[in-house]
């Protein structure tokens, strides 16, 4: 009688306090119906294994699971999440850079600058991450308990059971042609980098002299006033940038269709940055000068390596990313 006192109680502890007496006594009933006239120790262990766990028992009484997040809606759960916590990491980065740039006056040099937009950007993220995965989470653990169906198997991403006609709407994407997201990631992150770099320029890129953990920002190497001259247009680009970066997150996989408006932007930027390069006055003229004379030229041979060769690798790369496009759309 003792382990069946105790199976009881380890039972209705578990239940709320106004429901427990009753419980208790039809628990009680049932274990001395099924036990034989002349019962012994070994005969209540049998009755009490049949019965199974008292917690497994008792969530049956209270009508609730024992886990988290069952099976039911586990898998749209995980799916919501790898879609969910890469777009929330990469918003929260780009709004750090310019949050951070928002209110940058030029007293850093540009490795404390980088320095410090790494520390709070993977701060940021894996913040931003803990509260994606918090709430999330919590909405689905209240979804899984306000949910009184007794049915177990695993919903789709539409909240419906899985039928083989699902998989006519599933594309069939080969390995070499799927878009990682860590390839749209690192797009974005680019994206901010160079649109940080474009926008502050004058503090940022240019010559630095010092050395230990100091560096001084001597002269920069671009005039301000004739890059934010081309501003309305460098924000076009990075729209496009921004936007094809998400439409390729959503379509998954390369296509003729992406091939084509990757080329486009390519294109795009690539006329934008040559037309930038291009103006006599974008250089400052203390660099030009700096450079000859490290490097024992002319200010023209200065102009016409650095013009000339951000031309050459800015169109090397647009070509390589344009190639490499229409190769992956074009793999079945």
């Amino acid at each position: 009688m003792n382990l069946i006192e105790r199976y009881i109680q380890e039972v209705t502890r578990r239940l709320p306090e106004k429901s427990r007496d009753d419980i208790a006594l039809e628990l009680r009933s049932t274990i001395e119906d099924t036990l034989p006239d002349d019962y012994d120790e070994k005969d209540i262990k049998a009755v009490l294994e049949k019965l199974g766990n008292p917690a497994v028992l008792a969530s049956g009484y209270r009508d609730q699971p024992m886990h988290l997040i069952g099976p039911h809606y586990f898998d749209v759960y995980i799916s919501l999440l790898k879609m969910i916590l890469p777009i929330a990491a990469t918003i929260s980065l780009i709004s750090t850079i310019a949050v951070y740039f928002m209110g940058y006056h030029g007293e850093e040099t540009v490795i404390h600058v980088f320095l410090d937009i790494a520390g709070f950007g993977v701060w940021r993220i894996i913040e931003v991450g803990i509260q994606t995965f918090f709430w999330l989470t919590l909405v689905f653990a209240i979804i899984e308990r306000t949910d009184k169906g007794n049915d177990q198997q695993p919903l789709t991403v539409t909240l419906k059971k899985w039928t083989p006609d699902d998989l006519k709407s599933i594309p069939y994407i080969p390995k070499k042609k799927a878009i990682r997201k860590c390839e749209v990631f690192g797009s974005l992150m680019w994206t901010a980098i160079w649109a940080t770099l474009y926008y502050y320029a004058d503090n940022l890129i240019g010559i630095y002299e010092g050395g230990g953990d100091r560096l001084e920002f001597v002269t920069p190497a671009l005039n301000q006033e004739v890059l934010l001259r081309y501003w309305p247009i460098v924000l076009i680009l990075v729209v496009l940038e921004i936007a094809f970066a998400l439409f390729k997150l959503i379509k998954g996989q390369w296509t003729k269709r992406l091939a084509v408006c990757n080329t486009a932007i390519e294109l795009f930027g690539s006329t934008v940055f040559v037309m930038i390069l291009i103006n006599p006055d974008i250089m400052s003229q203390d660099f030009i000068t700096y450079m000859a004379d490290l490097f024992t030229i002319t200010t023209k041979q200065v102009e016409t390596w650095i013009i000339g060769g951000g031309a050459f690798f800015y169109m090397l790369f647009a070509a390589i990313s344009v190639f490499d496009g229409f190769r992956k759309a074009g793999i079945r």
